[in-house]
């Protein structure tokens, strides 16, 4: 008699597979703004400098080219934050003007997490077409 097999098949990726896997699904179209505001001699910040490094990515930027993501050194040895402020029609519609993260105890993955948790989800959908249409219909659009 055998034992079933209880388990995952295959063993997971880990902490970049997974950090990729979020920065595919970001998208920017509800962000105006981007500060992140950190004190590069404190505790904990390295996450939020990796934070940094991902969003200033020519992928990540091209979700929307009018973000604009600005970083603020202190040195007050204040907590790290990422400040994210909203497009003004979607503020209206989420009622939020600015969404804060208090980054100091959060890893890169988890930043990742609720950026497309909170904002990434306020995007608006994309429309495609119902319509396909053929080689044929084409063709008979440009004649006319």
């Amino acid at each position: 008699m055998s034992i079933p097999y209880s388990g995952t098949i295959r063993r997971s990726g880990g902490v970049v597979s997974a950090i990729g896997k979020q920065l595919r699904a970001v998208n920017l179209k509800p962000a105006k703004r981007i500060t992140v505001k950190f004190d590069p001699f404190g505790d904990n910040v390295t996450h939020t400098r990796h934070f940094v490094h991902y969003m200033s990515s020519p992928k990540v930027a091209l979700t929307n080219p009018n973000c604009i993501l600005k970083t603020e050194i202190v040195c007050d040895r204040s907590e790290p934050t990422v400040d994210i402020n909203l497009v003004p029609s979607i503020a209206e519609t989420a009622n939020i003007q600015k969404v804060t993260f208090k980054s100091g105890n959060l890893t890169c993955l988890e930043l990742l997490q609720l950026l497309n948790k909170h904002i990434s989800a306020l995007a608006p959908k994309e429309q495609i077409p119902n319509t396909i249409q053929t080689k044929l219909e084409k063709k008979k659009g440009k004649k006319k």
